[in-house]
């Protein structure tokens, strides 16, 4: 027997990212613009960068002494979520976590086990079920409705997909990669079934100021009760430009405090203290940036799409939220291959549809979050493979 054959069947099965794949392929060629990765193209901002250059400079390198995250930054957050969402939150509802990956693998966790099944929207961001599976889960797919109106959710094929061994259900608004926001109507069907089956909701809003319509997208938190079952996992990655620091964190009800701070203890004990010094002063002075960073992604989004829609051949919804282009081109059905003939010949990456599971094989994600000149550039050479391929 080989040694990876003596490795858990959960851990061999973990797939390989599709989007990974692409980069490896493009990654270092010359003139390349690489619009495959769920990031921008700004660093983070200097406010930010300071006051975690001067924590560590004075000296707060050592273990913080409560694994749950340091009261400022947890208090930072309740001021956040006062300011966003309009209601009152303490800091005993929240638990700090290294990502909002950690975040997602924590809730899983708490909530999932081998053998149990967790329901989740397709396409969807492929590491939510790649880490259900880790955990010895099964992750069952729900796809999303698409048609000339947009993407939309059935939450009757949710309720279909739901067995005895269902734990929980995993809603992503808006998503990455569909841009699919979720209406206030949908999110109260959604709740009403999670309370009507006794299942627990995991929350992805980690996009929900990045939303092209009213300043944030609708939430679980306009409509949810103090008891509901619902775990909200978020991310400073995406609003602060901070995709590198792997800092996230979870919403939860206060009596879960000490169940999550022991999961966090025996996962990563803890975030760096002066990295969480950082994300205070992101949470505390960092709205106009999300502002201007929405602003941004705008028009860079009605850029791309009047500049792909010219070609008479990318079929799109302009996204409501979060910073993709989810777009597909007649006559192209494996979205794998074409995204590496997309990388030899217009020297533009994206990333496949394959890699975002069922409902999106025939599409291409591409994110926006970056320069106009750039992607103005990007667009013009995807238009030119389009009319040819």
């Amino acid at each position: 027997m080989t040694l990876i054959e003596n490795l858990r069947a959960e851990a061999r099965a973990a797939p390989e990212s599709g989007i990974v794949a692409v980069m490896n392929r493009g990654r270092g060629r010359d003139g390349m613009i690489p619009l495959w990765a769920g990031e921008g193209d700004l660093p983070t901002p200097a406010f930010i960068t300071d006051a975690a250059a001067r924590a560590l400079a004075g000296g707060e390198t050592f273990y913080t002494w409560r694994q749950r995250g340091i009261p400022e930054l947890r208090q930072a957050l309740a001021r956040y979520y006062v300011r966003h969402f309009g209601k009152s939150f303490v800091e005993e509802e929240f638990i700090v976590t290294g990502s909002g990956m950690q975040a997602i693998q924590l809730a899983l966790d708490a909530v999932a086990g081998k053998g149990d099944e967790v329901v989740y929207l397709s396409p969807a961001w492929p590491n939510f079920a790649a880490a259900a599976g880790l955990a010895g889960a099964i992750p069952v797919a729900v796809t999303l409705d698409q048609s000339g109106n947009g993407w939309s959710c059935d939450v009757g094929k949710i309720e279909a997909a739901i067995t005895p061994r269902t734990k929980a259900l995993f809603v992503n608004t808006p998503s990455n990669p569909t841009g699919w926001t979720a209406d206030r109507e949908t999110l109260q069907a959604i709740l009403d079934l999670a309370r009507a089956r006794g299942l627990w909701i995991i929350a992805d809003e980690i996009y929900s100021l990045f939303h092209y319509g009213d300043s944030r997208a609708p939430s679980f938190i306009d409509i949810m009760a103090d008891e509901d079952r619902i775990l909200f996992v978020n991310s400073f990655s995406k609003n602060w430009a901070m995709t590198g620091w792997r800092v996230g964190w979870i919403k939860i009800h206060p009596s879960l405090q000490q169940v999550f701070e022991n999961l966090v203890q025996y996962s990563t004990s803890g975030v760096a203290q002066f990295m969480q010094r950082g994300a205070v002063v992101a949470l505390d002075e960092g709205d106009a940036f999300i502002v201007e960073q929405v602003e941004r992604a705008r028009a860079a989004r009605d850029l791309v799409c009047a500049i792909l829609a010219e070609t008479g051949r990318a079929r799109f919804t302009v996204p409501q939220g979060a910073f993709y282009l989810f777009f597909a081109v007649d006559g192209i059905t494996d979205s794998r291959a074409a995204a590496f003939d997309i990388v030899d010949r217009a020297n533009v990456g994206l990333a496949p549809g394959t890699a975002f599971g069922p409902g999106g094989e025939a599409f291409f994600r591409l994110c926006f979050h970056r320069r106009l000149d750039q992607l103005e550039e990007a667009a013009h050479r995807l238009a030119k493979w389009i009319r040819t391929a």
